[in-house]
């Protein structure tokens, strides 16, 4: 049972807050923490403090952005000097050429790059350029895979029950407008034969197919051998356009993006979270006669804040940093990953709880399952959501603060001495699961 004394002056500003803010909260899945939202006074490096002054080793990271951890000295004198020359242009200054230039040199797939200011909205660049590309008006997107909350693609996203057995796109929120649903075909993910049936048939309508490469928004999946290089063989066939929503994987998982990892270079790449080290902004970057679109004035891309100079600011400074020394932060933050990830799988198994990760040294997912393997968002249906909420509510108390779904995100700013604090959060959290 937890003591919400622990927590008193968050309870008493999470009710002032559901005064005046819809559910307390500026985003409706942070309504979703246990035992409730926890109000932040302060955050340096990995630790966050909260409004009782309780610290705790940050594997949240405002949800995956801050892949320097909180604060870097880098980010935070670029944004400070940037501050003092000029904030908002609505005019070009030499930043965006800079910063655009870096993606460039990182990413594979990178010729050209359009900058925005959040996963949602690159997206729907992306789909647009796609589908003027193309000449066509359909796409696929995969069962569990989040690409943005707006009423064309957030479609089975995490469906249940009926919603399943329908096969059929299903939206999520009361509200959407259901006109989107037939420009969309949804097809579980990892499986080349549903793939394969799915173009056999309707290759001639379909513009693109967007995919997560790691499965970061449910249960952080893998992909299976060969399906990425299945996906990049069979657009090229069809002429379809392959989109990576590197939003969550884009620096983070190498200084060029999972596409890199896995060598498969897609057509379009989305950007966000990392790309800016903390900041709002999201970018599109792929082949140079696709992006061409934007200047031919064939396809639209506008926004009052797309380029801002503070977020840029901070993503020069932040890409400067893992790209220096051919990504030595990274591998450093990347090691540490792995040795929580053991560590986790070891002190599991000692206390007899059954459960599976999945993911990198960079992002990760730790299930409550029976299961040894999973391999598409059908297979997380029948994890312990019970015992997954007990766990992150014992590690809070123990001092290491989570996203409710599971994830963890490691920073460079994480250490060993962090990793070590919270192995022995671990095990005494695994401990109270006993007695459930």
């Amino acid at each position: 049972m937890t003591d919400m004394k622990r927590y008193r002056r968050s309870v008493l500003a999470f009710r002032e807050a559901q005064k005046y803010l819809a559910g307390g909260v500026s985003s409706m899945m942070r309504a979703s923490a246990k035992p409730l939202p926890l109000f932040f006074r302060k955050a340096q490096g990995a630790i966050l403090t909260d409004y009782d002054n309780h610290p705790y080793v940050d594997y949240a990271l405002g949800w995956g952005p801050l892949i320097l951890g909180h604060s870097h000295p880098a980010v935070v004198d670029a944004v400070r000097k940037q501050m003092e020359k000029f904030q908002l242009l609505g005019a070009q200054h030499e930043l965006e050429v800079q910063v655009a230039r870096k993606v460039c040199e990182m990413l594979p797939c990178a010729e050209l790059v359009a900058f925005s200011n959040t996963g949602t909205e690159a997206a729907q660049v992306a789909l647009r350029l796609a589908r003027a590309f193309t000449g066509r008006r359909k796409f696929i997107k995969f069962e569990g895979h989040y690409h943005g909350w707006l009423d064309n693609i957030l479609l089975s996203y995490h469906p249940k029950g009926r919603e399943l057995r329908s096969r059929q796109a299903v939206p999520v929120s009361e509200g959407q407008s259901l006109s989107g649903l037939r420009d969309v075909c949804v097809l579980p993910w990892n499986d080349p034969e549903a793939l394969d049936c799915a173009l056999r048939e309707h290759h001639h309508d379909i513009a693109a197919i967007i995919t997560e490469p790691y499965l970061c928004n449910s249960s952080c999946l893998m992909p299976r051998p060969g399906y990425l290089e299945r996906l990049r063989k069979i657009t090229r066939r069809y002429g379809i356009v392959l989109i990576f929503d590197e939003v969550i994987t884009g620096f983070r998982t190498s200084p060029g993006g999972a596409q890199k990892v896995v060598g498969i270079t897609p057509d379009l790449t989305i950007l966000g979270k990392a790309l800016a080290a903390g900041f709002p902004m999201s970018a599109v970057a792929g082949r140079r006669e696709i992006m061409d679109l934007i200047p031919q004035r064939r396809v639209v891309h506008a926004g009052t804040f797309n380029g801002n100079p503070i977020s840029l600011a901070a993503a020069k400074a932040g890409l400067g940093v893992l790209s220096a020394r051919k990504g030595a932060a990274l591998e450093k933050m990347h090691g540490l990953g792995e040795k929580l990830i053991s560590g986790i799988a070891a002190r599991a198994a000692g206390a007899g709880i059954p459960c599976l990760i999945n993911g990198t040294g960079s992002a990760f997912h730790l299930s409550f399952t029976s299961r040894t393997t999973m391999h598409n968002y059908r297979d997380t249906l029948d994890c312990d959501l019970e015992i997954r909420d007990h766990f992150i509510q014992a590690m809070l108390e123990e001092g290491v603060y989570l996203i409710p779904d599971g994830r963890w995100y490691l920073s460079t700013a994480h250490t060993q001495a962090h990793v070590d604090a919270t192995l022995d959060a671990v095990r005494k959290s695994f401990e109270k699961l006993q007695s459930f």
